[in-house]
């Protein structure tokens, strides 16, 4: 499945750390939220321990063990976000 990617959003904080709001991520055949948080916190190592980030996958949180999809929405945000 190459050329297969998402949309990743970046909110609040990890925006800060990752220097983007957005970005498109490829996505290698089937992945789940806990694998992207580990690829993630490869790529951006000042977001370890990335595994305690939050996701919401098209508009709705999502549990680390959650399928995601070529051409998903994926929103990464700390735990608490303030208002």
């Amino acid at each position: 499945m190459s050329g297969a990617t998402i949309n990743l959003l970046y909110f609040a904080r990890v925006a800060e750390l990752t220097g983007k709001r957005s970005e498109p991520w490829p996505l290698q055949g089937e992945s789940t939220g806990a694998q992207l948080l580990a690829e993630l916190g490869e790529r951006y190592p000042q977001l370890q321990p990335s595994a305690r980030l939050k996701l919401a996958i098209n508009q709705t949180h999502a549990k680390p063990g959650a399928a995601i999809r070529p051409g998903d929405e994926v929103a990464v945000f700390e735990p608490v976000t303030g208002g």
